[in-house]
């Protein structure tokens, strides 16, 4: 029994030590196996801190690049918190403005915030090296942990600054300059067109006394002479008051129309002395008023159509006016020489001509186009030119001017007319035919008399139109076939110089006449026409002093310069008046003063000097004015000033004075006969 239960027991035994040896066992390999991973794991760990080793070296590496460059970099550089303290400023900043880089600015000028928020600044320091102007680009950095700093990188701009400094010096230098240059200019004028006023107004006077033909030629040059150098003023003075950016633009309408035939009638004696036709054209849908600068618009028309006749030897010269949706269009054709199409652009620039030879042929500053230029580029308008050397130019101006009356609705009144125009000038002969045709007309051109002479033979006529360009004898002839092939109207073209020498045109034939340059009206009006009429002039006092108003009206003529008085006296007297003259302003105060009391006869017209000494011209209007309103004077003497400076504030100036009108020097003696005829009609001198 003992025996059995130590067997149970030794074999239970045996049992428990079988599985401690198996546990053991277990436990000595799990042992083993951790071992092993832990080897493992050191050597991984081994390896990844020689990676981050390597790693901290090429950051370290490229933290010490990035500093080196930093360091290095002439542009100042700094961070700090948004406390305001620096956290770090690279060497320039530390050497130009101390090692704390607390300096601060004595003048900060925010210059621009751009769109990523950056901020330029410029900043002047006291620094080691003096003044210095720095231009700072600021901005707002994020870092890792979160936070945020202020970075700043500057340059130093003092050189720049300096320049510009200069630059800002010497524009406001040349703008004192220019100022000075154009008070000299418009004092230089008055004294330029005083003396011209006496040498071109004396040369008028001379020739209408007893000359012989050499003596005449000679008047005639010197009187060219005078005019040339008045033109070459008048150029200079207004180019310079549009560089100087002193020209104004007004807005008010006008009848454009009329004025470009105003100009055309201006400048045709000029073209007519060299042989040439001058003729313009208007659309029928030209407006009658436009809005603009009139003043500004005869200005480019006069410079053009004047380079036009100056520069064309032979042919004629033509302006045409369209308009269309709120834009004129000038077109000035022309039969001269040509311009080469590698000038064209240069013919625009100051002092510039087509050529040498053109300068040395036809004289002139160079400054008509460069003006017009720049007129076109205040007013927003533009112009362009066409040209064929040997055939002629073409200069197209288009300005924005809106219409204030629409035309009238063109109605033709020459319905199944038969017309012939023979030889009128290049432009003339396509805008008489244009015209007619328009009006309702069946139009015919003859280049020649023969031509039209085998018209009138051949088919019956109704309107014959003649220039006088084809000779006043095959005129005559053609007016005489005219008549007794039953032609209905009989009409001759003529210069105002070929209308003295041809005579009276009944008597050639002719049942009416046109003058040079034709209006557009003036043609339809005669194609109307069933009966010859020619209107009898006005009895006004002739420039020629051939007659003499019904009254001698006494003028008062206030100047200080005897020639310009002398002048003007003989002016006034040729034109049947009676002049009293006194030297300056006082004196004519004074004499008016005696007139105002009954104590002398009084003047129908007053014209004075503006510059004079003692009393100046505005002075003495003023208080001319103010005791004729103390008198109770119901109409006051008409008072004309006369000036040798024309800009518009020199007439705004006289016409606030008191003067009814302002008169450039030299005298225009039509412009003295206008105001004489008003002064011999009280109430037309009252209206006006």
């Amino acid at each position: 029994m003992v025996l059995e239960q130590l067997t149970i027991l030794l074999t239970v035994l045996c049992g428990v030590l079988a599985v401690a040896a198996g546990i053991a066992t277990m436990a000595a390999w799990g042992l083993t196996k951790d071992h092993r991973r832990l080897e493992q794991q050191a050597e991984e760990l081994g390896a990844a801190k020689e990676a981050l080793n390597d790693q901290l070296f090429v950051v370290a590496e490229s933290e010490e690049r990035h500093r080196s460059l930093i360091e290095a970099q002439g542009d100042l550089i700094v961070r700090r918190h948004l406390g305001g303290a620096v956290i770090f400023a690279n060497a320039a900043y530390r050497d130009l403005l101390g090692p704390d880089g607390d300096a601060a600015p004595l003048t900060a000028n925010l210059v621009e915030v751009r769109a990523d928020g950056a901020r330029l600044v410029d900043e002047r320091f006291a620094t080691t090296q003096g003044e210095r102007w720095i231009s700072w680009a600021e901005s707002h950095v994020p870092l890792p942990d979160g936070s945020t700093v202020i970075q700043r990188v500057g340059r130093d701009v003092t050189a720049r600054v300096a320049s510009e400094q200069q630059l800002d010096e010497a524009l406001a230098h040349a703008k004192s300059a220019n100022e000075a240059k154009s008070r000299f200019l418009a004092t230089v004028s008055h004294e330029f067109r005083t003396p011209l006023n006496g040498i071109i107004g004396m040369a008028d006077l001379l020739s209408d006394t007893r000359l012989d033909q050499e003596q005449t030629t000679y008047v005639r040059a010197l009187r060219t002479s005078g005019q040339a150098l008045l033109s070459l003023i008048e150029e200079i003075l207004d180019f310079a008051k549009v560089e100087a950016g002193r020209t104004t633009l007004t807005e008010e309408p006008f009848d454009l129309v009329a004025l470009a035939e105003g100009v055309v009638e201006l400048l045709a004696p000029k073209a007519h002395d060299k042989g040439l036709s001058l003729a313009s054209f208007a659309d029928p849908g030209f407006p009658h008023l436009v809005m603009g600068d009139p003043d500004r618009v005869r200005q480019i028309l006069i410079n053009l159509v004047g380079n036009a006749v100056k520069f064309t030897e032979a042919g004629g010269v033509g302006l045409r006016l369209h308009w269309h949706d709120g834009v004129v269009h000038l077109r000035i054709e022309d039969t001269g020489p040509g311009i080469a199409a590698d000038r064209i652009g240069a013919i625009f620039e100051d002092f510039e001509q087509a050529d040498e030879t053109t300068a040395r042929t036809h004289g002139g500053s160079g400054l008509g186009l460069a003006i017009v230029k720049r007129l076109l580029d205040l007013m927003r308008g533009d112009i362009a030119v066409s040209s064929t050397p040997g055939e002629g130019s073409c200069f197209t101006v288009t300005l924005p001017l809106s219409s204030v009356e629409p035309a009238s609705p063109f109605v033709p009144e020459a319905s199944g007319f038969n017309v012939v125009i023979v030889g009128a000038g290049p432009f003339d002969r396509s805008y008489h035919a244009e015209l007619t045709r328009l009006a309702g007309a069946d139009v015919t051109l003859c280049a020649n008399p023969e031509d039209a002479q085998a018209l009138l033979l051949d088919r019956p006529i109704d309107v014959l139109l003649v220039d006088l360009a084809v000779g006043p004898e095959r005129a005559r002839e053609l007016a005489i076939l005219a008549r007794a092939a039953r032609v209905g109207r009989r009409v001759i073209i003529l210069s105002p110089f070929e209308r003295r020498s041809f005579g009276a045109p009944a008597a050639a034939g002719f049942d009416a006449f046109l003058v040079k340059p034709v209006r557009g009206r003036s043609l339809l009006a005669q194609l109307r026409e069933q009966a010859p009429r020619i209107d009898a002039a006005p009895q006004i006092p002739s420039p020629d002093g051939d007659g003499e108003p019904p009254l001698r009206p006494r003028v008062l003529l206030a100047e200080d310069n005897e020639i310009n008085a002398l002048l003007a006296r003989r002016t006034l007297e040729k034109l049947g008046a009676e002049p009293v003259w006194v030297r300056n302003g006082k004196e004519a105060f004074d004499v008016m003063a005696s007139v105002l009391a009954g104590e002398a006869e009084p003047f129908a017209l007053g014209v004075f000097d503006v510059r004079m000494p003692i009393m100046d011209g505005l002075t003495a209007a003023r208080l001319i004015r103010d005791e004729e309103a103390a008198m109770g004077v119901m109409h006051r003497m008409p008072l004309i000033a006369v000036t040798a400076n024309v800009a518009a504030e020199d007439r705004q100036a006289a016409m606030a004075a008191g003067f009814d009108d302002c008169l450039p020097k030299p005298l225009v003696r039509d412009q003295l006969k206008l105001w004489l005829k008003l002064a011999l009609d009280p109430a037309q001198s009252h209206a006006a």
